[in-house]
């Protein structure tokens, strides 16, 4: 049967608490914007939360578990599936089901997925692109048998569980890194440290410098964006948009053709180059899983030995704060290269960073791979899920 999404789901717009109110704001209630959503189907956390308090005095809404979100402004068309009950403020929509007999709630994450070229073709701004409520309510869609629908998003959400599942293991993989460097570098019990005399705080050997002597600084560019032949081409282009919570970052939203890259400023970073993000919301930090270029709004660093990247992207990882406390700008908070001459930096003596990389390089090897292979799943589902809505398999 043909309709229009409005006929069956209800479009509901969020909203913002004020944010002078500090009784608002640090609750226990996840406050979804559209930096908060990262490509995968489900969300866990938000970067701000709010409180009941700021859930009543504002026009946002608790969408409960399952409930889907779509992003309506600036990055149009990023959709999320609540995990636990949240909010969401005024740039996302939530599409919630009408009648359970006629719409199935699991379905519509795949349902909007399948219509997100519509939304982003028909969608419209002076200044950024955004999704009206009428568009949404417009959407033409084929709307199948209840059992069907089911099907359906049983068979696509087999590939977005393994996903999933592949990203636990990944965060514990992590969270086993980042430990490791602490008990040996922050707390500093690390092999054979009782035998090691401490002089002024360090250990004998290791080296007080700063961020700045221990690796390059380097910077991106954008090349023009009215120019057709530099975009859409194989080289993914790193922005502060695709900064992820994974250590690897390894699909863009945009990317450059070779003579793109050759009217920009920035070099192909190999892979493994860690980008940091300096501008809007500083200090987040990725590796590169494969070489790509670079915007303006991030630095790329390449450690010097005998440090080396897994070691630096611990290190950098466990002290960003510092990078955003010392973020200046008078219209956003941002990171200058000399931001890094103000970053103290502890050098361990070359014995001690070959050992930890000897137990920390396989950890990110197999983040490698399992990233690798997230990335394959979700080439697979996005070749299936056309098909399925098309009714071009028969399930």
């Amino acid at each position: 049967m043909k309709c229009f999404l409005g006929e069956v789901a209800e479009i509901i717009l969020g909203g913002t608490p004020s944010t002078s109110n500090s009784e608002y704001w640090g609750g226990g209630i996840p406050w979804v914007s559209p930096g908060d959503i990262n490509g995968f189907k489900y969300i866990k956390k938000t970067e701000r939360t709010i409180t009941a308090a700021g859930l009543k005095n504002s026009n946002t809404k608790l969408l409960g578990k399952g409930e889907v979100i779509i992003s309506a402004r600036g990055s149009v068309g990023k959709i999320v599936q609540c995990i636990q009950p949240m909010a969401f403020n005024q740039s996302c929509y939530a599409i919630r089901t009408k009648d359970c007999n006629v719409l199935v709630p699991e379905y519509i994450y795949y349902l909007l997925h399948h219509c997100v070229d519509y939304l982003r073709q028909n969608s419209a701004g002076a200044v950024f692109n955004a999704i009206i409520k009428t568009t949404l309510e417009r959407t033409p869609i084929t709307l199948y048998p209840v059992e069907i629908q089911k099907r359906i998003a049983s068979i696509l959400s087999a590939y977005d569980d393994l996903i999933e599942n592949n990203r636990r293991r990944i965060r514990l993989l992590e969270q086993a890194a980042r430990l490791l460097y602490r008990e040996w570098f922050v707390h500093l019990r690390f092999p054979g440290h009782e035998h090691v005399k401490i002089n002024n705080g360090l250990p004998e050997g290791w080296e007080k410098k700063t961020a700045f002597d221990v690796m390059d600084v380097l910077s991106g560019g954008t090349p023009k964006t009215k120019i057709p032949a530099y975009w859409n081409g194989d080289i993914p282009f790193y922005t502060p948009k695709d900064a992820t919570e994974c250590a690897y970052v390894q699909d863009t939203i945009k990317s450059l053709t070779e003579e793109g890259l050759r009217h920009c400023n920035s070099k192909l970073y190999p892979k493994n180059t860690i980008f940091i993000t300096a501008r809007g919301t500083v200090g987040k930090i990725n590796l590169a899983q494969t070489s790509m270029a670079m915007n303006q709004s991030c630095y790329a660093l390449i450690a010097h030995p005998p440090v080396n990247q897994y070691f630096l992207y611990l290190s950098l990882a466990d002290g960003v704060e510092q990078f955003r406390s010392r973020a200046v700008g008078a219209v956003f908070d941002a990171i200058i290269r000399d931001t890094f001459k103000l970053i103290p930096f502890i050098v361990p003596d070359d014995k001690i960073i070959n050992l930890f990389t000897e137990q920390a390089k396989p950890v990110f090897q197999q983040i490698d791979i399992l990233s690798t292979e997230n990335r394959k799943l979700a080439q697979a589902r996005n070749l299936l899920l056309p098909r399925l809505m098309n009714g071009e398999l028969t399930i």
